[in-house]
């Protein structure tokens, strides 16, 4: 037990003892806490200690990282000596989830890491007690900081938090003065706008401007920062570039360099990979030299100020809804952008966060119009010299705004993505029982005639929609109803009312409509399909004054197809920077895997299961990539059932929190689908194996795949090996780039799918790695081998 003794904000006592349980000590808390049976035999009972403690502590008040279990277990064994313990209790987890609300976890040891308490043996009593009160002075601290106006509004909502927890905050607002560096809007501060510093020149040489970066250049990154900066003219300019060589610095150094480079966007796969380059390659480039740079994301990532108002008026009898609305109070005081990823606990309460994302709407008499954050970030996107977006933003933000680009330098990043990202922009889709569900509750809160007859006409045309579609089995969508729909749905707009799938799917451009079941959550939903019947064309949205330059590691799908093609360019420049073979990185393929298809499923994922234990056994990181959400998740809860600890993206948290978590060491083994094929880097680890669960195929019955396979096939060109296959092994390269980023990193890649070694296409596939690795087939007895001695 360990007791810390704090009077005045100062720790002024400290007592600490074993206490003897008289029962052995499990294996697990033995390894957690470094105590032995032998250590506690020699301690005293708590009979013996109670009187001391409850002395101790009778008049203070009790704090604790997690109060509740600490406290209650206290009490009781007090209790049974005969003392009775009713001391206030504060909780410190509570406090540090509402005013710390951009750390991604809370426990002790992460909190010591952020804030740097002292902490030296985790996990043991004196230590913890120790730094839980630190942080409880931290907290204190932070707390009296704060202006009278925000404390004022938190202490409405502390009665939700835990114990007498809220008495730090009384505490604080009793002793609160008003501050005037904030702006005020109604029961919501914020901080006032950022200046814009002057901006200051960069070298014309790359190689300078990365040394005063504290960065050397490779040859390879300055032939790709010299291709850029001589080839980027009128002509769509495409570079190919293999993974690793540092194109992100090669392309923004060389283009923010020229003088006649006003503005220049730069638009990246994932909103994970854009959140990456502004924490890291244009956060040193700004604050070195002082370039205005913008993260650009759609609305609904950002806070709407005026319906988190409306919350804060309501009153709720859920302590978690309330101690969110603490959180955010706090956060507002911080965030200069309003972005609500910058809040990490966002998944523990999507639906909270739902209700006060942006939606796109502004009104200009609105108290909130001067500070709003969407809007703030519109006009950023206007003046900022750096712009860094997504490629799925840049197509919505292009088709609602052309004039976006124009006279601007564009950077398409991984190129490759944005070919399928074009597709998936030319489709749109709508939950018929959401929407139906939201109709509803439009028409309950407006007293409004003629809104609420446009409610219930659209009401009543999906539900008729809806009817013929489970009664007749009538999957198409006449294109009259899909116009009389779209003339009610734009009636509504105009009237104030927002729901963006309804809006998206009547929008002109599409032409074909369809209807769909899917199950989720137990539950039948009915979706609108809708979906234009031509391939799109980058060309087409991208203004002529837009000075363009695609990257890509593969440009060349096949000797029949390539990128610049498919994106609708006929007269473009290519350049190609010659790959270098990399020998810290090597390839097995397992060709004792069972088949990923057919009845085989069960197989392969148990196989799947044992061959990550197994190399969990090697005490490497290891990134496992699936293809399938629901085959990572039937393998999670195996590697959980056998204890293998490991985190798994979406079941243990976002794709950039479990990355960041496994950085940290938290695990040695994560699952991973989606995003981690496209672009996050895995660069902090000096080795890494990297498990490919499954040959990332395109799913044959997809309407996109069905689009480009008949567009192929009226050129005479075969879809399978002039595009299908192609596309899978630069997917495969695109994987396997991930854990090589640096020079000294050595990565060992496993392939877990044997079709990479038995089909008639292995050859090709097989062919294609060997020009960057070297491969080798094996069994899994022998890669276990082989890999152990590859990564001593």
């Amino acid at each position: 037990m360990g007791i810390v003794i704090i009077e005045n904000d100062q720790i002024v006592d400290t007592y600490e003892t074993d206490i003897n349980p008289h029962q052995p000590l499990t294996e697990h808390i033995i390894e957690l806490t470094g105590i032995t049976d032998q250590q506690l035999a020699q301690a005293p009972e708590f009979s013996q200690v109670a009187r001391t403690i409850y002395e101790l502590i009778e008049d203070c008040i009790f704090v604790a990282h997690n109060v509740k279990f600490d406290a209650n277990l206290l009490a009781e064994e007090l209790f049974m000596e005969g003392f009775e313990l009713r001391t206030p209790r504060v909780d410190t987890v509570e406090l540090s989830q509402i005013f710390y609300p951009g750390f991604e976890k809370y426990s002790l040891g992460q909190l010591a890491e952020h804030l740097q308490l002292e902490l030296h043996d985790a996990h043991t009593a004196i230590s913890d007690a120790y730094a839980t009160a630190q942080l409880f002075l931290k907290l204190k601290e932070k707390i009296k900081q704060l202006p009278r106006q925000t404390l004022s509004v938190l202490s409405r909502f502390a009665d939700s938090l835990l114990f007498e927890t809220r008495m730090v905050i009384d505490q604080a607002l009793e002793e609160a003065k008003d501050s005037n560096q904030f702006v005020v809007l109604g029961d919501i501060l914020v901080r006032p706008k950022a200046k814009k510093a002057p901006e200051k020149k960069l070298s014309q040489d790359f190689e300078t401007n990365l040394a005063l970066l504290d960065m050397e250049a490779r040859p390879q990154q300055a032939a790709f920062a010299q291709a850029v900066a001589a080839e980027v003219g009128q002509k769509p300019h495409f570079i190919q570039a293999q993974a690793g060589l540092g194109k992100t610095y090669g392309y923004l150094l060389s283009l923010l360099a020229q003088p006649d480079v006003e503005r220049l966007v730069v638009a990246v796969p994932t909103k994970l990979l854009q959140d990456q380059i502004m924490a890291k390659e244009a956060r040193a480039i700004a604050e070195l030299f002082q370039i205005s740079s913008h993260s650009l994301k759609g609305p609904g990532n950002y806070i709407k100020l005026e319906s988190f108002q409306k919350l804060l008026e309501q009153t709720d009898q859920n302590r978690l809804i309330n101690r969110y609305k603490m959180q955010v109070l706090v956060w507002l005081l911080e965030t200069e952008t309003g972005d609500l990823d910058e809040i990490k606990q966002q998944q523990r309460f999507e639906s909270f966060f739902d209700t006060i994302r942006h939606d796109g709407e502004l009104d200009d008499k609105s108290l909130f119009a001067s500070h709003d954050f969407w809007n703030i970030s519109y006009q950023k996107s206007l003046t900022s010299r750096l712009i860094i977006t997504n490629h799925a933003y840049l197509l919505t933000r292009v088709e609602d705004d052309r004039a976006f680009l124009e006279n601007k330098v564009l950077v398409v990043d991984e190129a490759q993505k944005i070919f399928p990202t074009l597709e998936h922009f030319s489709r749109a889709s709508l939950n018929l029982t959401a929407a139906s569900l939201w109709l509803e509750e439009q028409k309950k809160a407006t007293r409004d005639l003629l809104s609420r007859r446009l409610l219930e006409n659209i009401s009543f045309q999906l539900s008729h929609l809806n009817q013929n579609f489970y009664q007749q089995g009538r999957t198409e969508v006449p294109r009259q109803f899909m116009t009389d729909l779209a003339k009610d749905v734009l009636d509504l707009r105009q009237l104030g009312f927002f729901y963006e799938d309804l809006i998206k799917v009547c929008q002109p451009r599409f032409e074909q409509f369809w209807l769909e079941s899917s199950l989720e959550t137990d539950k039948r939903q009915t979706i609108l399909q809708t979906a234009q019947p031509d391939l799109m064309r980058l060309s087409r949205l991208i203004p002529e004054t837009c000075r363009s330059l695609f990257v890509s590691a593969t440009l060349a799908i096949s000797p029949q197809v390539d990128l610049p093609t498919l994106l609708g360019y006929e007269d473009y420049a290519m350049t190609e920077i010659a790959s270098q073979t990399m020998g810290q990185q090597k390839i097995w393929i397992d060709a004792s895997m069972p088949l990923p298809d057919g009845d085989q499923k069960q197989a392969y994922e148990d196989a799947l299961v044992q061959r990550l234990t197994l190399l969990s056994c090697l005490d490497k990181p290891i990134l496992a990539l699936f293809t399938s959400k629901q085959s990572m998740l039937s393998v999670s809860d195996q590697l959980d059932q056998l204890e293998v600890r490991h985190l798994t993206q979406d079941k243990n948290g976002k794709a950039s929190n479990i990355k960041k978590r496994f950085d940290r060491g938290e695990s040695k083994l994560l699952l991973g689908t989606g995003s981690f094929w496209e672009g996050v880097d895995f660069i902090d680890h000096d080795q890494m194996i990297l498990v490919i669960c499954r040959l990332p195929f395109d799913n044959p019955s997809d309407a996109f795949v069905q689009k480009v396979n008949y567009y192929l096939e009226n050129q005479s060109k075969n879809p399978f090996y002039d595009y299908s296959l192609p596309v899978m092994i630069l997917r495969l390269k695109q994987a396997m780039g991930r854990s090589r980023r640096r020079d000294n990193q050595e990565s060992a890649i496993i392939l877990l799918d044997s079709r990479a070694a038995v089909r008639s296409y292995a050859d090709v596939i097989q062919e294609a790695l060997s020009q960057d690795q070297n491969i080798s087939i094996q069994k899994i007895e022998e890669i276990m081998s082989e890999v152990s001695h590859f990564l001593i």
